[in-house]
């Protein structure tokens, strides 16, 4: 038995808690809005006592790094996200430094592990080579581990990877979203010791929901929706635990980053990662980009 724990624990290493419902309510699935303070310490703890020790975080998110600093998140591996870096800006490693320290402030830590580029175009501006100094110098001074940026699409990478030498990289991916496979990304970032970090695993909730749930607009990629759930039922799974099984089925990724609403939900999604075996998936990849970048939704 304590064999089995010890592996348990092993293997939940390979998740990592996304927060951002803690500061803003997210997800096209998520209806109890913003988590409480109470319940996201709750959370912490349950994420702590199953092995999941990195947190993944960004300025951008609301108040989530507030909340975890005052709820207390010391003992995890931080990664946090700058947000796009104002056009005017005189001095871009002071603005860095500056914005590094608030969200050391809010998180009430003195380092992190990782700090990301959430616009890493702008590293292809004429400004690029200015930003990734402050970035750098920042791991220099020891305020952060590793450097690196969250990225959208395979196009992404093929521009930036051949200029700037990265620590870590996150990108989307799940049954739907697989082009960083299909592009070899995934190959090539192991080769480059690059760690991978992969979100959206349940493409925002979307493959989670009933197949009468899903919302009408997604209604054009039905065919999509009824292989999944025929699958789900014929091998008589959930719908999280075959999410999850997919991207852990990827010995690339390092980290796959999950969101939760609730301990609820959280618990689901451990007991899940816990269950998973190897799987014959349903092809259900696509291609386009209003499908499987969730940022282009609203315009559906």
């Amino acid at each position: 038995m304590a064999t089995r724990h010890f592996f348990d624990l092993l293997f939940m290493n390979r998740l990592a808690l996304g927060t951002v419902q803690f500061g803003l309510p997210y997800g096209i699935a998520n209806h109890a809005g913003q988590v409480g303070r109470e319940e996201a310490s709750a959370m912490l703890r349950l994420a702590e006592e199953n092995g999941i020790d990195t947190l993944d975080t960004a300025i951008a998110y609301g108040d989530s790094e507030r909340c975890l600093g005052e709820i207390g998140c010391g003992s995890f591996k931080l990664i946090t996200k700058l947000p796009g870096i104002p056009d005017a800006c005189a001095d871009i490693g002071n603005w860095v430094g500056d914005q590094l320290a608030k969200s050391f402030s809010r998180l009430s830590v003195e380092r992190v592990y990782g700090l990301m580029l959430h616009r890493p175009e702008q590293l292809l501006t004429h400004d690029g080579a200015r930003i990734f100094s402050a970035l750098s110098d920042m791991k220099a001074e020891g305020k952060v581990q590793k450097i690196g940026i969250s990225v959208y699409s395979p196009a992404d990478l093929d521009t930036l990877i051949a200029k700037f030498n990265f620590d870590i990289v996150q990108i989307p991916f799940n049954l739907v979203d697989r082009r960083m496979h299909h592009a070899g990304w995934l190959r090539k970032l192991k080769e480059l010791g690059i760690e991978v970090h992969a979100r959206s695993a349940f493409l925002q909730g979307l493959l989670l929901m009933s197949e009468s749930s899903i919302p009408s607009k997604f209604s054009i990629w039905t065919g999509i929706w009824q292989r999944w759930h025929a699958w789900l039922n014929q091998h008589d799974v959930t719908a999280v635990q075959a999410c999850l099984a997919f991207s852990l089925s990827f010995p690339e990724i390092d980290r796959v980053v999950i969101g939760a609403d609730s301990t609820v939900q959280l618990t689901e999604i451990i007991a899940a990662a816990k269950r998973t075996a190897s799987y014959d998936f349903p092809d259900l990849s696509s291609d386009e980009e209003n499908f499987v970048n969730p940022a282009k939704w609203s315009a559906l």
